[in-house]
């Protein structure tokens, strides 16, 4: 029996979330936004034709653990879990408060560690492989000073995908993670309409532009389709050659 083809995406209201959701279901899965902005999920899932648009703040572990108890009840396991959400909160390193980066770590890692421990359970349960993706970045392994918990919680992404990866494998479920660098979203409207800061950040990416949220939500769906069944515990960069370049300011 064919398994069914469910996709929960957080951080889907907008941006690389929602561009991840659109190239899903054009790709034959049944697909769940959640976000923290309850009116722009609902909003977004109209538009997409979603199952469910569903408020959720990942920072908020039963809030988690309840949305994927919903969705169970409503529509079935999830087979495919894009774990997008994620926030950055730039300061000063020096007076960089312990509150704000709580804060980054609660959505960006533990929320999506909670999340993907989830989903797997369930995908184990009912002999599913199935697959998640985490939303990590080029700030993985290039350090910006001014987002310290953005960069140590995509590092953590990072291994959290290659301990999740090892952990799943025996039960046929993979997990990797894409790494965006610089994409055209709300994130980058302040660079975007800075013609310094714009240039800035093509200098350091050899391709020359700025990548598009579709760009990310493409390679997202081949991570989630059988065209990758032999790829796991991976993070595949995408942004435009500026890793190999290795300029980070």
């Amino acid at each position: 029996m064919e398994q069914a083809k469910l996709a929960l995406v957080t951080g889907g209201a907008q941006g690389i979330g929602l561009a991840c959701a659109e190239a899903l279901k054009e790709d034959g899965f049944e697909v769940i936004l959640s976000d923290i902005d309850g009116d722009g999920v609902a909003e977004a899932a109209a538009r997409l034709g979603a199952a469910a648009g569903i408020a959720c703040d990942m920072a908020d572990a039963e809030a988690v653990l309840a949305m994927f108890d919903r969705i169970e009840a409503d529509h079935g396991p999830v087979s495919a879990l894009v774990n997008n959400a994620g926030i950055a909160m730039p300061g000063d390193f020096l007076s960089y408060d312990l509150e704000t980066f709580d804060k980054v770590i609660a959505v960006n890692l533990r929320g999506t560690f909670v999340a993907l421990q989830r989903a797997a359970r369930t995908m184990v349960e009912n002999g599913m492989q199935g697959a998640i993706v985490n939303m990590s970045s080029i700030n993985a392994q290039l350090a910006i000073p001014a987002i310290p918990a953005y960069c140590a919680s995509k590092g953590g992404v990072m291994q959290l995908t290659k301990a999740a990866a090892i952990a799943l494998a025996p039960h046929g479920i993979r997990v990797n993670a894409v790494g965006p660098g610089s994409i055209d979203t709300a994130m980058m409207a302040g660079v975007n309409a800075n013609p310094e800061a714009l240039q800035r950040v093509l200098s350091r990416t050899p391709l020359g532009r700025v990548g598009t949220p579709r760009e990310i939500g493409d390679v997202v769906a081949f991570l989630c389709s059988q065209k990758s069944s032999y790829v796991t515990g991976e993070t595949i960069y995408v942004d435009g050659g500026r890793l190999g370049l290795n300029y980070t300011m």
